[in-house]
């Protein structure tokens, strides 16, 4: 049996409310969701050795991860026993916000299925996904673009734009999950703001010139007062055009819009001069 090989794209968050705390602890979002051109690699190929063997490019993993997961899940689903060997090409930062574990495991689950040739329904797959982790089930679905609600489960596909020019900058500041919540959970006991959109309103605003965009991300205040070098990532990224720019997911990440492919490249241009990490990417199809 050959290898396979399968790009993981990173996402932007172009909206992101965050929800009271339900009783089981978890937050529910609204959020809108658009895959980008900047994409980790897998190569997966089955071996003697049981289990999911990892090696990864770029950057260490803990032992057990998300594909070691959605290894595991897929083989408790199909009864596959058949070990596989992994490379993974990390071109996604970690702890930015731009999904690349999510992103790795929904491609591996695919991955799997088309090696293996077990022909799991869509269904099925978003299963497995919604068990190892809240964004895995928008990798596994095809759309490039989808509103997002509950705990990242429940999708809704939108039509995806194709004249949307992006610039990413990570400010390789590193803020868990978790403490993103905390932070959240803190700043909304002191101050409501009520002036964001609703779930309902994302498409439409997706679809105006963008800049005219309102979306709005409730992680961006609070990560913003603990570390300024997301602030200040934002202001560099709206001094060079961008006609919208905010902080994605729970950061660190922050993305600027531009309207016109040349726009972007000079932007990216200076940018990439002074931030390491700075990427020049479009939306996907």
């Amino acid at each position: 049996m050959s290898y396979t090989i399968i790009n993981a794209p990173a996402k932007l968050n172009l909206n992101l409310s965050v929800l009271p705390k339900r009783q089981d602890g978890f937050h529910n979002i609204e959020s809108i969701f658009q895959k980008i051109s900047l994409y980790d690699e897998l190569k997966i190929k089955p071996t003697d050795v049981s289990g999911c063997v990892l090696s990864v490019e770029g950057m260490s993993l803990p032992e057990s991860n998300t594909v070691t997961k959605a290894y595991d899940e897929f083989a408790k689903v199909t009864g596959i026993t058949t070990g596989t060997c992994v490379s993974l090409k990390k071109r996604i930062p970690s702890g930015a916000g731009l999904g690349g574990g999510s992103s790795d495991a929904a491609a591996m689950l695919i991955g799997l299925d088309n090696m293996f040739k077990t022909g799991l329904s869509q269904s099925k797959l978003m299963q497995c996904a919604e068990k190892i982790g809240s964004d895995v089930p928008f990798f596994v679905q095809t759309s490039a673009c989808a509103l997002v609600s509950g705990r990242g489960e429940v999708l809704d596909p939108v039509t995806a734009r194709s004249d949307l020019h992006f610039v990413v900058v990570y400010p390789d500041v590193h803020s868990s999950t978790k403490e993103a919540y905390l932070l959240v959970d803190e700043w909304n006991e002191k101050k409501l703001d009520c002036n964001k959109p609703a779930l309902k309103e994302l498409e439409g605003i997706y679809n105006k010139p963008v800049a005219e965009w309102s979306f709005v991300n409730d992680f961006t205040a609070p990560l913003t007062c603990k570390y300024p070098m997301i602030a200040e990532a934002l202001k560099a990224i709206k001094a060079e055009g961008a006609c919208f720019c905010d902080m994605t997911g729970s950061g660190s990440a922050v993305f600027g819009v531009f309207d016109a492919q040349k726009s972007a490249e000079e932007a990216y241009k200076k940018l990439s001069s002074y931030w390491k990490k700075c990427y020049l990417v479009s939306g996907c199809r």
